[in-house]
């Protein structure tokens, strides 16, 4: 991840709730998903919890990144082409 990847991250989670939701979200199931990587051995319904977390963490970092990209696409300037000299022509 890039300086500016992370400033903008940064910014967006002090100024975008839903970004903010989203990434509290993502630390609460990553929280969860260390507390089970933490036992010896899961359960079958564990296993299933595991999946079903790692699944969810996938889709709001999806969705965060959405949000980042939807920012930057704010933020770059339009790309304007350079007019064509005569030279260019031929």
């Amino acid at each position: 991840m890039t300086a500016d990847s992370q400033d903008l991250k940064a910014l967006l989670l002090r100024t975008d709730d839903e970004f903010r939701q989203l990434a509290a979200k993502h630390q609460e199931l990553e929280e969860r998903l260390q507390e089970l990587s933490a036992k010896s051995y899961l359960s079958q319904p564990e296993q299933i919890e595991a999946s079903t977390l790692k699944k969810r963490k996938l889709q709001l970092k999806d969705q965060m990144e959405t949000i980042v990209r939807r920012h930057r696409s704010r933020q770059d300037p339009p790309v304007t082409p350079e007019p064509q000299t005569s030279l260019d022509r031929h």
